[in-house]
């Protein structure tokens, strides 16, 4: 590993189109690995997206979005840039449709010491084949993280999703899910029952978000729980990418990247393990607590 690990994110970059309970509609980028990349941006980590944007007024607007946190943005330029319409209720909850389109060139991709995939860009053809082979060239060499986020409304192939999740999880260091995510993959069965399925098919950490009541990762057998920070909520875009990218954060710090990731997730110990789950809760927090994807900087974070 190097002095400065070198972050790979891989994955959309959207705008979202927020129609709010008291009818008002604005726009902000986002899409869940560019969230995880700003995360890690903001938090000091000069990641690089590897994404499909276009040269259009929103693509233009979300690459200055991105680049203005520390994301080095990269890639062949899209047709037009994705959006994801999201719908937010009275408690802030949202629900999203999607127009979006996806491909991906990884041949420039490099080798980096952490590589982070996850969300549309992992299930939707044709990128979803090109991230899937970058996975399997990247995963002795680098720490591997994937986030399925699971968006129901734009899976035509319900068992296809399956397999193309379970075969990232089978091939992935760290696991993290919401547990909606865990009820639309394992339907009926408790999340710690979930979490331990996927480190025995090869994840050597899962982690699985429940909003305010918490968090729990399994490494094995083994379970660690965390509570949710107490926060008013005003919307949930971005609570989960924000994180994983903290998640990501905290096991780069501990020495979890390049060859050697998965060693070190394995020799975390237990107080190690619940404060950077802490952490990541506590960046989370903080998203949640104002509106749109909005994840702290370290300054915020850590005080």
């Amino acid at each position: 590993m190097t002095s400065t690990p070198d972050i790979l994110v891989v994955g959309e970059a959207l705008v979202d189109v927020v129609r709010r309970a008291d009818g008002s509609v604005d726009e902000k980028p986002g899409g869940s690995p560019a969230n995880v990349a700003i995360t890690l941006g903001r938090l000091g980590r000069a990641p690089r997206l590897l994404t499909h944007l276009g040269d259009d007024e929103r693509g233009r607007g979300v690459r200055a979005w991105l680049e203005a946190s520390g994301v080095a943005v990269e890639g062949a330029v899209a047709s037009r840039t994705s959006t994801a319409a999201a719908a937010l209720d009275a408690t802030g909850a949202a629900s999203y449709e999607f127009a979006i389109d996806w491909s991906v060139d990884t041949t420039d991709a490099g080798e980096p010491d952490a590589l982070h995939v996850g969300s549309i860009a992992t299930v939707l053809a044709p990128g979803a084949d090109a991230v899937s082979a970058l996975v399997d060239r990247l995963r002795a060499r680098a720490l591997v993280t994937f986030d399925p986020n699971i968006r129901p409304s734009l899976v035509d192939d319900a068992d296809d999703v399956r397999r193309r999740v379970a075969s990232l999880i089978a091939r992935a260091d760290v696991v993290k899910a919401s547990d909606e995510d865990a009820a639309w993959l394992h339907p009926g069965e408790p999340i710690d029952v979930v979490a331990r399925r996927w480190t025995a098919a090869g994840a050597v950490l899962v982690v699985i978000t429940a909003g305010s009541d918490g968090a729990l990762a399994a490494r094995g057998d083994r379970v660690t729980r965390v509570p949710s920070p107490r926060v008013d909520v005003v919307d949930t875009v971005g609570a989960g990418d924000t994180f994983m990218g903290a998640l990501v954060d905290g096991l780069i710090a501990a020495g979890a990247a390049g060859t050697s990731a998965r060693e070190a997730i394995a020799a975390l110990s237990e107080p190690e393990l619940t404060a950077i789950l802490r952490r990541s809760a506590d960046a989370a927090a903080v998203t949640v607590s104002r509106p749109g994807a909005d994840p702290p900087t370290r300054a915020e974070l850590d005080g």
